[in-house]
């Protein structure tokens, strides 16, 4: 691969400076992508067009130069998969007609999937853009955690709070722990067979776990984490980005995972301690210091640089890059990274 920074940094191995990506850079903030989703009927045809997918997954390789195209797609695909579909309403997100709130809702849900001919249109993806990259750089593949996918199909919708999800928690924790079971067999095989489509490191995202305390956390997210990542630990490379999830960081740490990605609140210097140079760190600059002014960037992108202690870093925002932001600014926080030339 003509630039494996990413892949080295994630394993551990020498770099001469930190490789940089960013969360929701396939898409968002590119012109060239919403031309392209313009174009269709709905974001849902876009996930579902390899071709497509495909193209926006590589613009911002050619125009930010990251060091990693990440797929496009959605984490939702694996609840459609499994039997509940959902629509993406433009300017409110996702939402679910039919949802999982108590026993009898589980006959919505299909069993014995087949998930390889279900998702067959992200494989498809992955597969194109494999090819279209030509190895220039990895490319990253993708799935919401257990905990995160459940808060969208009990709920329904994107939340602040997601209290139908976490009622269940209180009220029938067997039915919550028979859900989660579903999806995280169902996620295990969409990961695996992302990689033997030929992603080459993969993120689990669980963008809603700083919602719960830290007992909900260790009953109702880790055991499915770690079952994830036992899975997986001898394919590729692996990252786990739980959001908000900072009295949980020690057990994070100790999963079978090459790499913790931390958000914006977290301190990247505590979370060394804990991991040492047994695991790379992602993470993990406020996404909101990209509205400020090109020096600005320039400092606080700087003051990130400084601050580490390890080569074991992968510089990324403490978050998905929001939409309204000048894709100009974005290129000076990458510039600033690729020119920064570690001892």
């Amino acid at each position: 691969m003509k630039n494996d920074l990413l892949l080295k940094a994630a394993r551990g191995e020498d770099i001469n400076r930190y490789p940089v990506w960013l969360m929701r850079q396939a898409g968002r903030i590119l012109p060239e992508y919403r031309a392209v989703r313009n174009s269709l009927n709905g974001f849902k045809a876009l996930v579902k067009n390899p071709e497509l997918c495909c193209e926006v997954t590589i613009q911002p390789v050619d125009i930010l130069e990251v060091d990693a195209a990440i797929i496009f797609s959605d984490i939702l695909v694996v609840p459609e998969a499994m039997g509940l579909n959902y629509e993406m309403i433009e300017k409110k997100g996702p939402w679910f007609e039919k949802t999982i709130r108590q026993e009898n809702d589980m006959k919505l849900l299909d069993s014995n999937i087949d998930v390889k001919d279900r998702l067959h249109y992200v494989f498809d993806a992955i597969k194109q853009t494999k090819n279209e990259l030509k190895d220039r750089v990895p490319l990253i593949g993708f799935a919401g955690a257990p905990w995160t996918i459940f808060c969208y199909m009990v709920d329904g919708q994107g939340s602040k709070t997601f209290s139908e999800s976490r009622k269940i928690l209180y009220q029938n924790p067997i039915l919550a722990h028979d859900l989660l079971t579903r999806i995280t067999n169902t996620t295990i095989q969409y990961l695996k067979e992302q990689i033997n489509s030929g992603a080459d490191l993969i993120q689990v995202f669980d963008s809603w776990a700083g919602i719960l305390p830290k007992n909900q956390y260790q009953e109702f997210c880790m055991p499915y984490l770690k079952q994830i990542t036992n899975e997986l630990k001898n394919t590729v490379p692996l990252t786990v980005f739980s959001k908000g999830a900072i009295s949980s960081m020690n057990e994070i740490c100790n999963l079978n995972c090459n790499t913790v990605g931390l958000d914006w609140t977290m301190n990247i210097s505590e979370i060394r301690e804990i991991v040492g140079e047994t695991k790379t760190i992602q993470g993990n600059l406020d996404p909101c210091v990209l509205y400020s002014s090109s020096r600005n960037i320039v400092k606080e992108t700087q003051k990130l640089l400084d601050s580490l202690s390890s080569k074991r870093h992968i510089i990324n925002l403490g978050h998905g890059v929001y939409p309204d932001t000048d894709p100009d600014n974005v290129k000076t926080f990458i510039n600033t990274i690729k020119n920064h030339e570690i001892n």
